[in-house]
């Protein structure tokens, strides 16, 4: 033990131009662990920037959710739709008229067949042979 106990000895006596060896070691260990907090400083900063502006994201997707749900309420507003539908030629349904779904097909109005139009066609020429003359016929 006592071999364990002097080799540590000389270990922390073990001397580099006047300073302890194990003081420079203690001296880079400081210095790494404040590198260490200033990275995870830096780190934390841009997180907290990035939480800021998905933050205000969120407020202003908020903000057009709230203006859009207030533009729906207005067109969905039962007296403009009403004007609408009455400009457009539309009303409400004559009593008369309503039924189940079995008895539509009886009011339901036949379909106009739509006339079926042939464009004429250009007769087909047939190919007209050159006069050619037969030796009967030539000239003399």
């Amino acid at each position: 033990m006592t071999a364990v106990v002097h080799s540590l000895q000389r270990l922390f006596d073990w001397k580099v131009r006047g300073v302890r060896w194990i003081e420079i070691i203690g001296v880079l260990l400081v210095a790494v662990m404040v590198f260490s907090v200033y990275l995870a400083k830096a780190a934390a900063a841009r997180e907290g920037s990035r939480i800021a502006d998905l933050e205000r994201q969120i407020s202003d997707n908020g903000q057009r959710v709230r203006l859009l749900r207030a533009e729906a309420a207005r067109l969905e507003q039962p007296g403009r739709l009403e004007v609408l539908s009455r400009q457009a030629g539309l009303g409400p349904v004559d009593v008369r008229r309503q039924t189940t779904e079995d008895y539509l097909p009886t009011i339901a109005p036949t379909p106009d067949p739509k006339p079926v139009i042939v464009a004429p066609t250009a007769p087909v020429a047939e190919p007209v042979a050159a006069a050619v003359p037969t030796p009967s016929e030539a000239p003399l």
